[in-house]
């Protein structure tokens, strides 16, 4: 059964909306190993529907490698009501309802990666989907921007794996305390 992953650079006032505005002075080789170490076990790809356009647009003509290479060919899920038609290659779009990522989760052997969409996050969480939550907390107070957790019900998380880069930045691991 696959486990959903989700993915965050956060700051400390818990932004993570427009992280290339804040985030790329922390980005060195060391967070480049966690990150790619985090895309190797993954074998599908979560979003939702807003993520998805954005990276459709940007991805397919991308030359930044690896990481064109690794979202073009991987095999991406879009919870959406609304998108019928993805232009994006190796995407299947997946009704924005619960049996439907848990079918998901039973049809993909190993980890279903995410990122870039709190929203999505809230959703799974909230709906007992999400098996991991991974966060850079970087040492940073942005002030402004959509936050990972904003008007949520309680979840308890427990800490599952930590470490400090020598950048500052935080590497948690978090997952469902219940």
């Amino acid at each position: 059964m696959g486990r959903i992953i989700a993915n965050f650079f956060i700051s400390l006032d818990g932004v993570v909306e427009a992280p290339d505005e804040w985030h790329f002075p922390y980005f060195d080789d060391e967070m480049g190993a966690v990150v790619g170490a985090g895309m190797d076990t993954n074998k599908a790809f979560l979003m939702g529907r807003t993520l998805y356009e954005e990276w459709a647009a940007y991805w397919p003509n991308s030359t930044d490698e690896p990481f064109a290479t690794f979202f073009n060919t991987m095999p991406k899920y879009v919870v959406s009501g609304s998108l019928t038609n993805p232009s994006w290659a190796n995407t299947t779009v997946l009704p924005g309802d619960v049996d439907a990522v848990r079918r998901l989760k039973e049809e993909i052997a190993g980890d279903i990666g995410m990122s870039g969409s709190a929203t999505t996050v809230r959703w799974l969480l909230a709906n007992g989907l999400l098996d991991e939550l991974r966060l850079l907390v970087h040492p940073i107070v942005v002030g402004h921007g959509a936050r990972l957790f904003e008007n949520t019900d309680t979840h308890k998380l427990a800490l599952a794996d930590s470490g400090t880069l020598s950048s500052g930045v935080l590497n948690l691991t978090y997952v469902p305390a219940d």
